[in-house]
């Protein structure tokens, strides 16, 4: 089995609050690991972690490592630009830019120095085709995004990011503000991407935990209480906390 991220021993400090307690846990490549648990237990704060998010927040000191491909992502000569292209995150609510769905696509290649228009075509077109969005948006690349539903947002995000490249998608509650049918899309949508990413998503849907996850880690507050195949966790967790939270008696 191979991991492709690996956190040892992680705390991380608000100023002097302890928002993380030795957090170790493996992802495996091509898989999809759901993080569960009620809001403030660290899910978000944890998936920060994985490409440096949290650089970003005033006041964070960081214990411990994260290893991409067994190097760690906080040593001193960490390249953090490349680590985002690396390692692309899609937040709760879709962000397009205010641009044409072409250009928010193109926006990645341009910045790493693509200029070359039938690459760029290309790219567009390949990532778009990869976030299932393509035949929707064929007809329109050259108008706003901001036109689009929210589900189709959502799945340009998905498709800006892999317009770079990542190796690694994490994903904030990417169908937290989703009507039931865009929600299906971004579901089936992450079961096809496992093929060529790894993909670690944060949700506070149990359902939708069980549905898209090979393995499932149930945080709560800042600790993590159980780590396990997706299958386990749900018929037989081994502590009587991931059972009370998976069956609705607190959270």
């Amino acid at each position: 089995m191979e991991y492709k991220i690996q956190a040892n021993k992680l705390k991380l400090y608000y100023g002097n609050v302890l928002a993380l307690n030795k957090i170790s846990i493996q992802v495996v490549k091509n898989s999809v690991l759901a993080l569960i648990g009620p809001s403030g237990c660290g899910k978000s704060t944890f998936i920060k972690t994985l490409n440096r998010m949290n650089d970003l927040v005033e006041g964070v000191k960081i214990e411990g490592e994260v290893l991409l491909d067994h190097i760690n992502i906080y040593h001193p000569d960490t390249d953090v630009v490349m680590l985002r292209k690396r390692i692309g995150m899609v937040f709760q609510r879709p962000n397009p830019f205010p641009m044409s769905i072409y250009d928010n696509v193109a926006y990645g290649p341009r910045i790493h120095g693509l200029t070359n228009k039938s690459a760029l075509n290309s790219i567009v077109e390949k990532s778009l085709r990869g976030a299932a969005l393509w035949d929707e948006v064929k007809d329109r690349l050259h108008t706003s995004a901001m036109g689009m539903s929210g589900g189709q947002q959502q799945r340009l995000c998905i498709a800006r990011l892999l317009a770079v490249e990542p190796e690694v998608l994490l994903m904030d509650e990417p169908c937290s503000a989703l009507d039931p049918i865009s929600t299906m899309k971004i579901e089936e949508l992450i079961t096809e991407l496992k093929q060529n990413y790894t993909i670690v998503v944060v949700t506070h849907n149990m359902q939708q935990a069980a549905r898209v996850s090979d393995y499932t880690a149930f945080f709560l507050n800042g600790e993590l209480i159980e780590h396990d195949q997706t299958d386990a966790i749900f018929t037989r967790p081994q502590d009587k906390r991931t059972e009370d939270y998976i069956t609705g008696r607190f959270g």
